[in-house]
Parts: structure tokens; sequence; C-alpha cells
């Protein structure tokens, strides 16, 4: 296989995120279970967005973030996501695009409009997530490129986006595509709740099409239905090539058959907002493994990216993580 023009392909939701801060009080007051993502419609966006308050509007979605991540290491990067050809479509596009990242999926001309996900960050820097998917659920098996699949070291796959029946099929056409070709395939768990409605959906994807899985501690748990995290690391072990498994501010583990590591988490002098945490580890990891590192400095690069993303306030790199993982490895 000559043609590698991308480390990583991801395929995730086509988000515009909207971040505004609120209180647990202002949470309760608008019905919202604090630190989940929720899938809201089009008239709740509507109104919780104008009682949101100030808030600050930026390109996102998880396997974008996780690409975007993965282009402040210096990885090459594409993205399968599906927008409408509105304005917000057309910022997502030339955001993702401005940093280098390929994105060619056709724009949907009808139907509804782009995604938008409002964050609410409260101060101890958990964000409460109400995502209106918009014309995310349009992605289709079509609009996955057999060529850009084959061409990439890794396909990344978002939880998030296994809600709609025909992205469940774009989703196993990549994968299988991906292995054809010789290359990895590997998946993020997302949220607990994604996994509460596909525990058993998950479970067949994970055995017939990933090699490489990231989850936290709560979506492990909840995937296997275990008493404990080290009930469920046990039970991952046989499930895929590489897990990889975040555990905030206990760091991380990685596993593959016998070999793990246990990693500590980079220091942060202030936690401001843990938006995109995962994604950014996803990207460091990814972009360790698609160079060839061992697992522990893959999870070394994951825990730089994310301890930068959770500093400040946005779920993408404010500081090129290039430069900041090659201060900290020397």
């Amino acid at each position: 296989m000559t043609d590698t023009r991308f480390d990583v392909v991801g395929i995730g939701n086509a988000i515009v995120d909207v971040l505004g801060h609120a209180d647990d009080h202002a949470l309760a007051e608008l019905g919202l279970a604090k630190g989940a993502m929720t899938l809201i419609d089009a008239d709740t966006a509507a109104t919780l967005y104008e009682r949101m308050g100030p808030a600050v509007e930026c390109s996102g979605g998880s396997a974008a973030n996780t690409v975007a991540a993965l282009a402040s290491l210096g990885g090459r990067g594409a993205f399968v996501g599906k927008v409408r050809d509105d304005e917000l479509g057309g910022i997502f596009r030339h955001d993702i695009r401005t940093l280098g990242i390929a994105f060619d999926t056709d724009p949907a001309a009808d139907g509804a409009s782009t995604a938008r996900c409002l964050i609410f960050v409260t101060p101890d820097a958990q964000r409460t997530m109400q995502t209106y998917l918009g014309a995310c659920v349009d992605l289709g098996p079509e609009d996955i490129d057999a060529a850009v699949i084959g061409a990439a070291r890794v396909t990344y796959l978002e939880g998030y986006l296994w809600d709609p029946p025909r992205a469940k099929e774009a989703f196993v056409k990549a994968a299988t595509i991906a292995h054809e070709a010789g290359r990895a395939v590997s998946l993020s768990l997302s949220d607990p709740f994604c996994v509460d409605r596909h525990r058993a959906e998950f479970l067949e994807l994970l055995n017939d099409h990933v090699d490489v899985l990231f989850a936290n501690e709560t979506e492990i748990v909840s995937l296997y239905q275990a008493p404990g995290f080290d009930a469920a690391l046990q039970q991952v072990r046989g499930h895929c090539r590489i897990a990889a498994l975040t555990r905030s501010e206990k760091g991380s583990v990685v596993i593959s058959g016998d070999e793990v590591h246990v990693l500590d988490p980079e220091p942060v002098e202030h936690v401001i907002d843990t938006t995109g945490a995962g994604d950014a580890y996803a990207a460091g990891f990814l972009f360790g493994l698609t160079r060839g590192h061992g697992l522990a400095q893959c999870g070394r690069i994951g825990s730089i990216a994310a301890a930068e993303v959770i500093s400040h306030f946005g779920a993408r790199p404010e500081t090129p993580l290039d430069a900041l993982v090659a201060g900290r490895l020397g």
C-alpha cells in the first residue's frame, strides 16, 4: 500500500459548538442532566440558546476535534461529516480546512440545518451538552470515499454518530474498507448515555471491527455492566487489540493483551473546561501510534494534548501541540 496520505480519517458529527458559563442552579432550572450529552430537537435548541447568555461559537464535534488536535501535533488528517449548505455549514467547512484537514463530504442542499451543540460549562469545569444533530443524521454510506479510507493509517469512528441508522451503515462500510486495505479502525465510545442506548451494538462493533478503543472510566464500566473499573478492564482485554481508558485526574490505563501501562495525568495549573479532553487524548494517542511509538509513549502524548485542552475554554488546542509535546518529552 503506497497511498498513505492521511494518518487519521475521522468520521463523526459536524457540529458548531456554542459554549457558555452556567452554575448548577441554572442547570437545574433548565432541567439539564449535568455532565451528560443530551440530544434535543430544533425548538429546544432555540429555547436553550435564548436562555444561555453570552456564548462563544466555534467549530466542534468529537471526531472533528480529534483530527484538529492531530493537525496541531503535525499529523495529516481527513474528516467525514455532514453539514447543510447554510451559514454554519460554511463556517464549519472553512474552519476545518484552514487547519489543513481534508474535508470533502458534499453538503446537504435541503433538509435540516447544520448541527449545533450548546455547551454549559459549570465552575467545576464540567460540561453539559445539549446537541441538535440537524444535518448530521443525513450522513450515509454514500458519503464514505473508499480512496480516502484506504489512504488513512487509522479510521476513527465517533460513538456519538451511532444513533442515526444510515450512519451505522457508513461506519461498517468504512471499517470494512479500512481492514481490506490493511488499515486500523478505532472507536470512541463518546458518552455513557450512548453506551446505555447501544450497548449490544457497540459490543458487536467492538468484536467485529475495532482495533483501538477509547473510553473513559464511566463508559467502559457501563459497556460491560461491570462492578468497577478493574473488572471492566479485564473484560475489554480480549475484545480489541488496544484499549486506551481515561480516568480524569487518575490519568489513563492502556492495555494490549498482557501489556498494561498505568499513566499519570499531565499536570494542569487550573482546569477551566473539560470539553474535548477525550478527543485530544485520542488525537495524541493515535498520532503516537501512527509514528510507531510504544503504547506508554502514545498515552503520554495523549495526556499532554488533553492537559492543554482542559486548561482553557473550548475544545481545540490554543497552543501548538507539536511544540508542547516536543518540550515535554525532550
